[in-house]
């Protein structure tokens, strides 16, 4: 369940890359760009933490 959050957040990240990309939108892709980054530190936290115990 944890991995398959995981991809549909990088798939609205990149969905909103793209779509920043065809309206010039600096905002949008920043956002998708940090909800990518997000998703792969928070999901990797998650398994280190995982792990640990």
């Amino acid at each position: 369940m944890r991995y398959l959050l995981l991809v549909v957040a990088i798939a609205l990240g990149v969905a909103g890359m793209v779509l920043g990309e065809a309206d010039d939108s600096p905002g949008l892709q920043g956002l998708g760009l940090l909800l990518i980054i997000g998703a792969v530190g928070y999901t990797v936290w998650s398994a280190r933490k995982a792990r640990s115990r």
